[in-house]
């Protein structure tokens, strides 16, 4: 990526977490660790708390807020007085990162048929019988293979309904 901006990485939940530090030691995302705010993907849900944490440190370049998340709804108003210096990128994650999991395990169409009944944790945890699912160990053992990891969320964006104006994790893909 070009240093033309600072970015800060936020991400809502410990599996998104893992994913885009995976992605991000691998290489494979837009943007490198070198190129994020205190080169760490965060952990700051609260808009108030991040423009307290970070933006009183004096950028003189533009930031990229990217804000991995599986909510269309969560607000995050920075002051106006940040308006023209940071750029909110939402990219999300809906229904739920475990999502990956499902297509990796060629279950999609399957999972399809119950999805209003069940979410994607819960067809893991019931069906599949991955019991950790929503644990950092797991999802890091069970995504070894970047590749694999990549294939799934360039197949989750194939495969689901995403509206046409909205960012998802394979936009973020190299």
């Amino acid at each position: 990526m070009t240093n033309d901006k600072i970015i800060a990485c936020i991400c809502e939940g410990s599996a998104e977490s893992v994913i885009v530090n995976k992605l991000l030691d691998e290489g494979k995302l837009i943007f490198s660790r070198d190129d994020l705010l205190d080169n760490e993907v965060l952990r700051c849900r609260s808009a108030s708390k991040f423009e307290g944490r970070y933006l009183g440190k004096g950028f003189t370049k533009k930031i990229a807020v990217y804000r991995i998340l599986d909510s269309r709804r969560e607000d995050f108003k920075l002051h106006k007085a940040y308006k023209s210096k940071v750029d909110v990128i939402n990219v999300i994650t809906a229904p739920e990162i475990e999502m990956l999991i499902i297509i990796k395990e060629n279950k999609f169409s399957d999972y399809s048929k119950v999805k209003s009944k069940m979410k994607p944790s819960e067809y893991c945890k019931q069906i599949l019988k991955m019991q950790e699912v929503k644990s950092q160990e797991f999802v890091l053992k069970y995504f070894m293979n970047t590749e694999e990891l990549v294939w799934a969320i360039n197949e989750y964006k194939r495969l689901a309904n995403i509206p046409k104006d909205e960012v998802c994790l394979a936009d973020l893909i190299v």
